[in-house]
């Protein structure tokens, strides 16, 4: 399974950033890292865009770790696809997602 903590813990490393840089750099406050840390939570998708921003990275970069080749090409295209929606759409589009995936359960 992914790892999101980990894949942020080594981008911000790699560039020398501590979690204070980092939080100044993305305008994630501080404390919310430092919960999802605490906590063992997975990142909401928009702050991990948002710290994928900040290390000037994209989507597809972030989950395959450097390795473009890992990612199916359906989840690269998806990702493709968010990158260019707006807030409201984003939030739309997770709304159907969370439907979708709710009648699947039952």
């Amino acid at each position: 399974m992914f790892d999101a903590l980990n894949r942020i813990k080594e981008l911000r490393e790699a560039r020398g950033w501590s979690v204070y840089h980092m939080a100044k750099l993305s305008g994630i406050p501080q404390s919310t890292i430092a919960t999802w840390y605490q906590k063992n939570l997975c990142p909401p998708i928009d702050k991990i865009e948002t710290l994928c921003d900040t290390f000037g990275i994209s989507l597809p970069e972030f989950f395959s770790a450097g390795d473009s080749d890992s990612l199916p090409e359906e989840i690269s295209e998806l990702t493709r696809l968010w990158m260019l929606l707006d807030s409201d759409k984003k939030h739309l589009v997770l709304a159907l997602l969370n439907a979708l995936s709710l009648k699947n359960k039952q």
